[in-house]
């Protein structure tokens, strides 16, 4: 009888693999460059520093918002309701340009900036510097306002799916 072996996994395969059991808020990162809307679906989204308060976004070179960040352009972190899982399917995948607004209460802030009006949180952030770094760019944001509304109820990004937080105790 034939045995069958897999090949071993790459270290980016492993990589993936494990990052599938790191839950991680969705986010939807917005901004207004060049005269138009900019939004982006993303989990790689991490407070920085409170002195000064900050926080660091990662955005693939091949997505559409990778040339509005580099450029400087002031940008929104949106923290998604656990029911905004429709808001993050059009900030992601085939769905483009402004049709990624489609889904979802959005405002603009006085710079042009569009914010989720009831999003879990809202950080509104100018462009302090960016990296690049392999296929990515990690871009430093000053946060320099934050909204918030609802209860605590986050849309969690788990092994390639949405789901709910739960509060133990």
């Amino acid at each position: 009888m034939n045995e069958v072996t897999s090949a071993p996994l790459t270290i980016a395969e492993q990589l993936r693999a494990g990052l599938r059991r790191l839950g991680k808020a969705v986010v939807v990162i917005t901004c207004w460059h060049e005269g138009r809307r900019w939004a982006m679906t993303a989990t790689a989204v991490s407070e920085l520093s409170m002195d000064p308060p900050s926080l660091l976004v990662c955005v693939n070179k091949s997505a559409s918002l990778h040339g509005p960040l580099t450029g400087k352009a002031n940008f929104c972190v949106n923290i998604l309701h656990a029911d905004h899982a429709h808001v993050s399917q059009a900030c992601s995948g085939k769905v483009k340009g402004e049709e990624r607004f489609s889904q979802g209460a959005w405002e603009a802030a006085p710079d042009g900036t569009p914010y989720l009006r009831d999003a879990q949180a809202s950080f509104f952030c100018t462009h302090e510097t960016h990296v690049e770094y392999g296929t990515h760019a990690v871009v430093i944001g000053a946060v320099t306002g934050v909204s918030w509304s609802g209860d605590v109820d986050p849309l969690i990004y788990l092994d390639g799916g949405y789901a709910r937080a739960a509060r133990l105790g």
